[in-house]
């Protein structure tokens, strides 16, 4: 008995030097991510700007957005579903492909990882700036290039249809840390797996389908996951780039949940922007798990352990 007590005693006395030690982060938690979503969530029911006492208005907010009373709600949903949906999956398959480019044994392969790799390391407000002026309609060089090879300009950010392939485009220009990451996943693949393939006869095409996809599923996954998270709140290329013009064609979601709450003041309903975008996050995110269940291989899944 004296020696169960004396073991529950040091149990007891770790937990508390543990609770001690994880306090400075799980207080950081608490203060920095806990409650801001809790806060979020109440002033979304709420009338709110900042100097103010909020007001209780219940589900008024999200009632305002969904009939469409914001004019600016539903382009900005339109905007960032077509920015989303076709900036991840090219943006995956590109660099997929760049990936396994780069896993060749190619000269100076350490150089194009290098360069592949430098735009994420530029801020993302100065890129945006000087491909701004690379892009622009009169004088820019990109524009320059194409009229000196009598190939077609275009306006690119300066009109209402070009504007969101135009941003499409530019997102590809920081794929370098989804590059790596699929990279170093290439890198994890046993090599007697293509070394077998070759004895039975197989091409480059066979070994792409049957081994580095397969192989490969995790990680595409995973990046798939990230890419869709991190398009849901593209902000700063439409953001310095245009505003979100012309025509509110480049008015992506975030940028709109920005004008709201620090332009025009309505906390409150920017609270509410923002928790119908985590929303859409979770169930896109619960989406791709559910599908992944079928899609994704894991090494060793089935065995018995």
């Amino acid at each position: 008995m004296q020696e169960r007590a004396g073991r529950k005693r040091r149990s007891s006395k770790e937990f508390g030097y543990g609770i001690l030690f994880a306090s400075p982060v799980l207080l950081g938690y608490l203060i920095f991510v806990i409650v801001p979503i809790v806060a979020t969530l109440y002033l979304s029911f709420t009338s709110y700007s900042v100097g103010t006492t909020p007001k209780w208005l219940g589900f008024d907010n999200y009632v305002h957005l969904f009939e469409g009373a914001d004019p600016f709600f539903y382009p900005a949903v339109k905007a960032t579903i077509y920015y989303v949906g076709l900036s991840v999956p090219l943006g995956i398959i590109l660099s997929f492909f760049v990936a396994i480019l780069l896993n060749q044994k190619i000269m100076a392969r350490g150089f194009f990882r290098s360069v592949f790799y430098l735009p994420v390391i530029i801020p993302l407000a100065a890129s945006s700036m000087v491909w701004m002026w690379l892009l622009q309609p009169d004088f820019g060089i990109v524009n320059y290039a194409l009229d000196s090879v009598h190939l077609p300009t275009s306006k690119w950010l300066g009109d209402t249809t070009s504007v969101v392939p135009t941003l499409i485009l530019f997102s590809f220009w920081t794929l370098g840390n989804t590059i790596v990451i699929f990279l170093a996943g290439l890198q994890g693949i046993p090599s007697h797996l293509y070394e077998a393939i070759e004895i039975d006869g197989g091409n480059v095409l066979h070994k792409l389908i049957y081994i580095t996809i397969p192989m490969s599923s995790p990680i595409i996954f995973f990046n798939t996951v990230i890419a869709f998270i991190n398009g849901f709140q593209t902000f700063v290329q439409p953001a310095v780039m245009t505003q979100g013009g012309p025509n509110n064609s480049s008015l992506f979601y975030v940028l709109f949940l920005f004008n709201e709450g620090f332009k025009s003041s309505r906390m409150g309903s920017a609270s509410a922007i923002s928790v119908l975008l985590f929303i859409v996050i979770v169930l896109f995110t619960a989406i791709i798990f559910f599908f992944s269940k079928s899609l994704v291989y894991y090494e060793g899944k089935g065995e018995k352990k």
